[in-house]
C-alpha cells in the first residue's frame, strides 16, 4: 500500500501543526500516513490525530485511524515504526 503523503512524526513535532496537515492533506487526498518510532513521537501522532478529528468534524467528516507496524531504516539502522492510516469514515 502505498501512500502519496507520509509524515514522519518525531518526539518534538508539535501536535498542533501536524493535526493541521492531517486535516488538510485529508480534504485534499482523502487519506495521509503517519509514521512514528518510539513512544514519545507516537504520543504526539495520536494527540494529532485527535486534534485533526476536532478541525474537521464542523465539516461532518469524522476521522479512523488504523494502526499498523512498519520497518523503516533510520541512520542505516532498521526500526519498526508505528504506522497510522488516517483517513475519513465511511
Amino acid at each position: 500500500m502505498s501512500f502519496e503523503n507520509v509524515f514522519k512524526v518525531s518526539a518534538k513535532s508539535k501536535a498542533n501543526s501536524l493535526a493541521g496537515a492531517v486535516a488538510s492533506s485529508i480534504q485534499e487526498n482523502g487519506k495521509v500516513e503517519l509514521q512514528a518510532v518510539g513512544a514519545a513521537a507516537v504520543n504526539q501522532a495520536l494527540k494529532a490525530v485527535a486534534i485533526a478529528r476536532g478541525f474537521v468534524a464542523p465539516n461532518g467528516v469524522n476521522l479512523i485511524c488504523v494502526p499498523a507496524f512498519v520497518d523503516v531504516v533510520i541512520n542505516g539502522a532498521d526500526r519498526t515504526a508505528l504506522r497510522l492510516i488516517v483517513e475519513p469514515a465511511k
